[in-house]
């Protein structure tokens, strides 16, 4: 990214028909640690990494809580976040004491969308510069969003966002048809597998770096009982059960290759058998 002549102001535009600032506000998403989302029929499942400024602090937080149906992962501004994040518990409470009923999860995306659109094109407004992916769940079960600095938000299976999240999403584009009929542990393990990706060469995931956020019924390697699978966040000692269930890189490399093998040696069988009832009806 460089300076140029269009980029001083989010009101205008460039002669190719672009907004630079609301590009820079993407990219400072992209500065953020990673954050992946998955969805099965029954649960939805957000994991973060975590970063510490240095060996004295605290790790970041990356998730919030809107309401017991909506939660939320971030990358970018957390100071963004907070605001946005205060927003949208407003909106959650206003529908409950207006409407006295929880607020669907894909109205209370639209608001901060259009909260977020607004500072595309107003003057003396800067965009914000972080993006969100909201899991919740409704009648119709869980929803995952993608929320962008753009205002623009969208429905997914699977969505990672944050530094090096193409890597992870390389991973979920090859497992996403697996995860609708998943358990909730496969579900948070091809989610850890994922966030993996998203790793330095020389780093792990801990019990101190990850974060997981869960709405759906409770699993086995929870303690604490969630009324109605309440959105929960796991943190420190509460993560290492899932990470104990984690496979390493080659053990999934000789899997997905033993799976190629079966497949080609199907094709081979299938191919075959039409070849030799044509022998047959030609002897005949």
């Amino acid at each position: 990214m460089f300076r140029n002549t269009y980029d001083s102001d989010n009101t205008v535009f460039s002669p190719q028909g672009r907004l630079h600032q609301v590009e820079y506000a993407l990219e400072a998403v992209k500065q953020g640690s990673a954050a992946i989302g998955l969805r099965s029929k029954t649960h939805a499942v957000l994991l973060a990494l975590k970063r510490s400024t240095g060996e004295l602090a605290s790790y970041q937080q990356k998730m919030f809580r809107i309401d017991d149906h909506v939660g939320i992962a971030i990358a970018g501004l957390t100071s963004d976040a907070r605001v946005l994040s205060n927003f949208m518990r407003q909106q959650a409470m206003s529908s409950k004491m207006v409407f006295n009923r929880p607020i669907p999860v894909n109205r209370l995306v639209s608001s901060i969308a259009d909260k977020a659109q607004v500072n595309t094109q107003e003057y003396g407004r800067r965009p914000y510069g972080v993006g969100f992916l909201v899991i919740g769940q409704d009648n119709s079960g869980p929803h995952l969003y993608e929320f962008s600095p753009s205002g623009n938000s969208y429905e997914y299976y699977a969505m990672s966002i944050g530094a090096r999240s193409q890597s992870a999403k390389t991973y979920l584009e090859k497992h996403y048809e697996k995860f609708a009929d998943c358990s909730f542990e496969d579900l948070v393990r091809h989610g850890l597998h994922a966030l993996r990706e998203t790793l330095q060469q020389d780093k792990e995931l801990n019990v101190n770096n990850t974060s997981i956020g869960i709405i759906g019924p409770k699993s086995e390697h929870e303690k604490s009982e969630t009324p109605g699978g309440a959105f929960r966040i796991l943190e420190n000692e509460a993560v290492e059960p899932f990470l104990q269930t984690m496979r390493s890189k080659e053990e999934l490399k000789e899997e997905e290759r033993q799976a190629l093998d079966a497949s080609k040696a199907e094709e081979a069988t299938g191919t075959a058998a039409p070849a030799a009832d044509d022998d047959v009806q030609m002897s005949g």
